[in-house]
C-alpha cells in the first residue's frame, strides 16, 4: 500500500486539476501534453528544490525550499527546456535548445546553458559576452570549486579564421569556419571563461574532471575510428586504447574514486558492453563493474561526483548501491512501493534524503520525498494529474521467438477495464534503432489503450539494452529481420488469443516510423493503417542527407549507419527493396504522414517524397506538418495534435469496438 499522500507540496510545483474517482477515459489531449512536472531534484544540501513544471501551457523552472513556497520561478520562453541540474548549493545549470538555422549551413538544433543563482534568481548565459565562441555549448563536464570560486565546465565552439560569433542566441545569421571545440571553464557568478583545456580540428575529445576542476583525463576519437584514453594534457600516459569504428565506446565521467574514470566500452571474450572502471595513469587495466547486469541509469554523488551506482536494465529494473547502508535506505523506501516501478531520481550524499519517481498499476508518475530522518515518504508531484487509477492500462513483458528462434521481448499496454482477448491491435515500435521500451507509463501507449486497443510495443533485435550481440544482430537487417521481428510478436500475441490480427494498425515515430511504413509495403497483408511520425522512407537517401551534412567528414555517422542499413557504400542499390518510397504502390493500407517542420534529424523530404511516391500510385495517404516542431515532439500543443491526429486515424480505419 501507498503511503499517506500530501498534495500541498506538489500543487506549488505545478497547476494541478484533481479530480474525484471517474469512469470515462481522460481526453487524448490530457496524455499528449508535456508532464505537469518533471526532474524535481534535490539540492546537494537537501535543503531546496528545483523542478520543471507546466503552468497555464508555460514550462518553467521553479525553485523553492523542500517544504514551502516557491523561492522563484523562470519561463522557459520559446526556448524548449531539455534540463536541469543542480552546480552545487548555490547554482543551477538550465539547459534549452533551439532549431537555428545558417547561412549555408544545415539548420541544427543547437543547446544553450544558462547559470541560474539559486539564492537571487539572477540569470548567467554561458559564453553570451564571448565574441570568439559561438553563443551554444557542445558538453557540460560537471562543475567544481578553486578556493572560493565555483566554476562550471563547457565544451565551447572556438571561431577562428574566418568566422564570426552570434550577437546572442536567437540570432541565427552565423558563419563558421575552422572551429573547434575546446573546454571552457566558466565561473558561475560572473560568466567569466577562460580555455582549460584545447581541443582538436582533426579529432573529438571528451574529458573529465574531478571536484576541484582539474582535468582527470581526457578521451580521444579520430577519423580513422581510434579510440585513446589519456591521463595527462600532453598525451603521454596513454591509459587505454582500442578500435572503435562505429562509436560504441564512450567517456562516461568519474569512477568510483577520486583519480578513476568510467568508461562504457565492449571487452571480454564474448565482447559484450561494459562499464569499465580506469584508474588514470599509464598502462593502467580496467576493472569491470556491475558483472553480468546491463546498467542503463548511472547514480552519482551530487558533490564529488564519483560513481555510487546505477540501475539495470529489465523488468523490473534493479536499482544497485556499492554503500550497503545506501542499498538499505534505499530498499527500505521502494518496499513501501510493492508491485511499482520505483526510480531514483535524486539523492543527498549518503540518501537521506530522496526523490523517487514512482510508476505502475494504477500509476500515471507520481514524485515521492523521503526523508529518512523522519522516516516519512509523501507525494510531491504528479506528472500526468488528470490521468488517476482507473485509466491507466496495465502494462506487462510479453517474451517470444523470432522466425529464427532468437529470443525476443515486447512490452503489452492493456485497455483498463477490458478483457484482454481479441482486443483490436496497435503496433508501436520504438524509434533509434539502437533503443528500448520497457514497462512504465508511456504516454502514447496509454493513450492509445484509453480507447480500447492493444498496444505492442517490441524490442526487435538490434535495440538497445540486451546486450551487444543482440544489437549487432541487427546490423544489416532494416526492413529484413528486424521488420519480421516485430510481425513475430503480433502473431504470438494472436496465438495467446490477446489479439485479433485482423485488426492491426501500425504506428510509429523515427525509425518506428520506418518500420509502420515498411509494415505496408515491403511487407503485405499485415495492417489496417500506418501512421509514420518522422519516420524514414529511403534509405539511400537518408544516407546521402547525413553525409551532405557533415557525416562524411568525420565518418563517424555514415559507418554506424552503413552498418545499420547494410549498406555496402551510398547509393547501394541493395537498399531498394527495403525502402518504402521505392514500393509506394505496393501499399496496401492507408498512412498518414505526421513530421516537425523543425525536424534536424531525419529530412522533411522523407516524408513528402513518400507522400508524393502514394498519391502518384493511387494509394490513399495524408500529411499533417508541425510548425515550429523538432524530431522530438518537443511542444506541448503540436504534440497534442499529433497525438489527437494519430489516434483518430487509427480510430477510423481500424475501430476498436
Amino acid at each position: 500500500m501507498k503511503p499517506s499522500v500530501t498534495r500541498a507540496i506538489g500543487a506549488s510545483l505545478a497547476v494541478l486539476l484533481l479530480v474525484s474517482a471517474v469512469h470515462a477515459a481522460p481526453p487524448i489531449a490530457d496524455y499528449g501534453k508535456l508532464p505537469a512536472v518533471e526532474q524535481i531534484l534535490l539540492s546537494p544540501s537537501g535543503q531546496k528544490i528545483v523542478a520543471i513544471a507546466v503552468a497555464h501551457d508555460r514550462r518553467l523552472v521553479v525553485v523553492k525550499p523542500t517544504r514551502g513556497a516557491p523561492l522563484f520561478s523562470i519561463d522557459s520562453g520559446d526556448l524548449k527546456l531539455r534540463e536541469v541540474a543542480w552546480m552545487g548549493e548555490d547554482h543551477i545549470l538550465l539547459s534549452a535548445s533551439k532549431t537555428m538555422k545558417f547561412q549555408n549551413v544545415t539548420p541544427i538544433e543547437a543547446f544553450q546553458s544558462t547559470i541560474v543563482d539559486a539564492r537571487t534568481g539572477r540569470l548567467t548565459y554561458v559564453f553570451q559576452n564571448e565574441h570568439k565562441v559561438f553563443h551554444a555549448t557542445f558538453g557540460d563536464y560537471g562543475h567544481g570549486a578553486e578556493g572560493t570560486r565555483q566554476y562550471g565546465y563547457f565544451g565551447g565552439l572556438t571561431l577562428t579564421g574566418g568566422g564570426g560569433s552570434m550577437v546572442d542566441f536567437d540570432q541565427g545569421n552565423v558563419s563558421i569556419e575552422h572551429a573547434h571545440i575546446d573546454l571552457y571553464k566558466v565561473d558561475l557568478d560572473t560568466g567569466a571563461t577562460r580555455v582549460l583545456a584545447a581541443g582538436s580540428d582533426v579529432r573529438d575529445l571528451a574529458w573529465v574532471l574531478d571536484a576541484s576542476g582539474g582535468v582527470t583525463a581526457h578521451a580521444s576519437y579520430d577519423r580513422k575510428g581510434r579510440w585513446r584514453l589519456f591521463a595527462d594534457p600532453l598525451e603521454k600516459a596513454l591509459v587505454a586504447e582500442a578500435a572503435d569504428p562505429t562509436g560504441d565506446i564512450g567517456l562516461e565521467g568519474l569512477g568510483r574514486a577520486p583519480g578513476t574514470v568510467l568508461v562504457f566500452q565492449p571487452t571480454g571474450p564474448d565482447n559484450d558492453f561494459a562499464l569499465l572502471e580506469y584508474p588514470a595513469a599509464a598502462g593502467s587495466t580496467g576493472v569491470a563493474l556491475f558483472k553480468d547486469e546491463d546498467v542503463r541509469d548511472r547514480l552519482r554523488d551530487p558533490v564529488t561526483g564519483l560513481l555510487i551506482g546505477g540501475v539495470t536494465n529489465g523488468a523490473p529494473p534493479r536499482t544497485i548501491l556499492f554503500d550497503p547502508v545506501q542499498q538499505s535506505r534505499f530498499d527500505k523506501v521502494a518496499r513501501a512501493f510493492k508491485g511499482e516501478t520505483v526510480n531514483l531520481v535524486s539523492a543527498t550524499s549518503g540518501l537521506d534524503k530522496m526523490i523517487i519517481l514512482t510508476e505502475g498499476p494504477g500509476d500515471s508518475g507520481t514524485y515521492f520525498l523521503a526523508d529518512m530522518s523522519l522516516n516519512t515518504v509523501e507525494a510531491i508531484g504528479w506528472a500526468y494529474p488528470t490521468i488517476l487509477q482507473e485509466a491507466v492500462g496495465p502494462v506487462k513483458l510479453v517474451d517470444y521467438k523470432a522466425a529464427d528462434g532468437l529470443a525476443l521481448q515486447g512490452v503489452l499496454t492493456l485497455p483498463p477495464g477490458r478483457e484482454a482477448k481479441g482486443l483490436p491491435l496497435v503496433v508501436l515500435p520504438h524509434g533509434g534503432p539502437e533503443a528500448r521500451d520497457d514497462v512504465r507509463f508511456d504516454w502514447w501507449a496509454q493513450a492509445f489503450a484509453s480507447r480500447g486497443y492493444a498496444v505492442f510495443q517490441p524490442n526487435f533485435r538490434g535495440s538497445s539494452g540486451y546486450g551487444k550481440a543482440f544489437r549487432d544482430a541487427g546490423h544489416g537487417q532494416w526492413g529484413r529481420k528486424m521488420q519480421t521481428d516485430v510481425s513475430d510478436g503480433v502473431a504470438e500475441l494472436a496465438r495467446q488469443g490477446l489479439i485479433d490480427p485482423k485488426r492491426a494498425c501500425v504506428v510509429g515515430a523515427s525509425y518506428g516510423g520506418y518500420v509502420a511504413l515498411a509494415g505496408v509495403t515491403v511487407q503485405n497483408g499485415l495492417y489496417r493503417c500506418a501512421v509514420s511520425v518522422g519516420g524514414v522512407s529511403d534509405l539511400n537517401a537518408m544516407l546521402q542527407w547525413e553525409a551532405d551534412r557533415g557525416g562524411e567528414v568525420g565518418g563517424l555517422s555514415m559507418r554506424y549507419w552503413r552498418q545499420f542499413m547494410g549498406a555496402a557504400n551510398d547509393g547501394d542499390p541493395a537498399l531498394n527493396p527495403y525502402s518504402p518510397r521505392r514500393l509506394a504502390a505496393r501499399a496496401d493500407a492507408p498512412v498518414l504522414l505526421i513530421f516537425g517542420k523543425d525536424d534536424t534529424v531525419v529530412s522533411n523530404e522523407q516524408s513528402l517524397g513518400f507522400a508524393r511516391a502514394m498519391r502518384a500510385a493511387g494509394r490513399p495517404v495524408e500529411t499533417l506538418e508541425l510548425p515550429d516542431e523538432d524530431h522530438w515532439l518537443s511542444r506541448e500543443a503540436t504534440r497534442v495534435k499529433m497525438l489527437e491526429a494519430s489516434v483518430a486515424f487509427v480510430e477510423k480505419h481500424n475501430p476498436p469496438n
